[in-house]
């Protein structure tokens, strides 16, 4: 594999992309950069222009950006070199989503169907990111309203993968995940409804935290779901950055239903019992490499003093089936209610072919929506109980290496679509049916050196357990990173 550095394109289009170099972002994470600037180290607009020059190299090629927000992002980083910064992380450049409100900027959900608006005012959610000091660039992509794994758009637009630029960078949080593990950010927005933080951190060497439901504001238009499932969250390179954001959010933003994050230890106050789930009844076998991955790192965690046995899925039997039918409802509901939704401009003419199949396909199957949505429901009741005396599941992420390019391509036939894509993401959707909190730690690598990540979920509300075993398991066992 090619390693390419400060920004050129890999000749082949296949090899590594990334920006590492020593300028004023350097190889630091946000906590490190943040630090820097409080001691008067570093400036903000320093950092800003030095994010601002990585995005510009690596975006022609990693197709990650949607809207840049430049001129702001160093007018905001002027004020805070004004003065003395003491919030987290401020100073630090960062990026949005393509999925919350943010001031002056178009929120259109990866689709062409949502107008070109602008907001008036920033959302929630976008004010409690400010909050923490972090300086967002611009918008980063996502694929159509965030229904599948991979940041790929009608009109052959991707989001490559700076592991592989010829490999998927995941979804629907792909690009934030692959300006950050690229070097051009520290750390970005990130959201899940099915796994969309955890499978891009998973393909692209990062920290993935989707946290437990009501942590974090959502967005108006996630409010209206049956059975809500959207978390709020970041992609970084470090289990500290992502403590750290999520602390820092409690400052402006008070959970709802779960006790506060408040100050994550080194490493858990004991050992734990820990679960390991192979296979997922959900979907395809898991393959060799990522089963390789996944016990590997138990035998690791065994030797940090932790328990693991190995375990079922605690999934409902016909889980997936449920899931699909809501993705169905949700995408029905997208396309009958776009105007009211997003304004009058809204035009289902312009719907992807995924949105308008699984829409298609609740139509059909209205009348067996109640027993899913009832089976669904009791699968979050049951979600807590069914861990028994378990305090931590650890499972593959998804079910196979990371594809290429391609492979869950915006035009390909629905039917195709869903069988690649339910295939490949069989793990992560029961957490946000639970609401609970889970983790994609980059445990490992491929034979070919693409990441693997492991996936660890815990009981809802227990996100600092999750954040203090996934500490203690880096010191341990660093990350690999994509410059080594």
């Amino acid at each position: 594999m090619t390693d390419t550095t400060a920004g050129a394109p890999p000749e082949s289009g296949t090899g590594r992309l990334h920006a590492y170099r020593d300028d004023a972002l350097g190889y630091d994470d946000a906590t490190a950069l943040a630090a820097q600037v409080r001691n008067r180290e570093v400036s903000p607009t320093e950092l800003v222009e030095a994010a601002i020059e990585r995005c510009e190299q690596l975006d022609p090629t990693l197709g990650a950006l949607v809207y840049t927000d430049f001129d702001r992002a160093r007018d905001d980083a002027r004020k805070y070199a004004g003065s003395h910064m003491s919030t987290p992380l401020g100073g630090v450049p960062s990026a949005f989503k393509d999925a919350v409100r943010v001031e002056g900027a178009p929120m259109r959900l990866g689709s062409p169907a949502v107008p070109d608006s602008r907001a008036l005012l920033d959302g929630e959610y976008a004010r409690a990111f400010r909050a923490t000091g972090l300086i967002p660039v611009g918008i980063t992509a996502m694929p159509p309203f965030g229904w599948t794994a991979a940041t790929e758009r009608q009109g052959g637009l991707v989001t490559r993968n700076p592991w592989n630029t010829a490999r998927t960078s995941g979804g629907s949080s792909g690009g934030s995940a692959a300006l950050v593990a690229a070097g051009a950010l520290p750390i970005a927005h990130a959201n899940d409804g099915g796994g969309s933080v955890r499978i891009p951190a998973a393909v692209t060497g990062l920290v993935g935290f989707k946290p437990s439901r009501g942590r974090h504001a959502d967005e108006t238009f996630t409010h209206r779901m049956p059975i809500p499932i959207v978390s709020q969250s970041v992609v970084s390179r470090s289990v500290r950055d992502t403590a750290t954001f999520l602390t820092a959010v409690e400052a402006s933003h008070r959970p709802v239903g779960v006790p506060p994050v408040g100050p994550v230890a080194a490493a858990p106050s004991r050992r734990l019992r820990i679960g390991m789930v192979e296979q997922s009844p959900a979907g395809g076998a898991t393959d060799a490499a990522t089963l390789a991955v996944l016990r590997k790192t138990a035998g690791r965690l065994a030797d940090l003093g932790h328990e693991v046995v190995p375990t079922d899925a605690p999934v409902p039997s016909g889980f997936r089936d449920d899931f699909i039918a809501y993705w169905g409802l949700l995408a029905l509901s997208t396309s009958a209610s776009g105007r009211s939704l997003f304004g009058p401009a809204f035009d289902a003419d312009q719907l992807d072919p995924f949105t308008v199949g699984l829409a298609r396909m609740a139509r059909r199957n209205l009348p067996s929506l109640p027993l899913h949505m009832l089976r669904l429901a009791w699968a979050r009741r049951q979600y807590d109980a069914k861990f028994g005396d378990f305090d931590v599941y650890i499972n593959p992420v998804v079910a196979h290496e990371t594809p290429e390019v391609g492979y869950l391509d915006a035009e390909l036939p629905f039917e195709t679509h869903l069988e690649r894509v339910s295939s490949w993401v069989t793990f992560t959707p029961l957490q946000n049916i639970a609401g609970s909190p889970a983790v994609s730690l980059p445990a490992g690598q491929a034979p070919d050196g693409m990441p693997i990540g492991v996936h660890f979920s815990a009981r809802r509300g227990q996100d600092r357990l999750l954040l203090e075993l996934a500490s203690e398991y880096e010191a341990a066992y660093p990350f690999a990173r994509i410059w080594d």
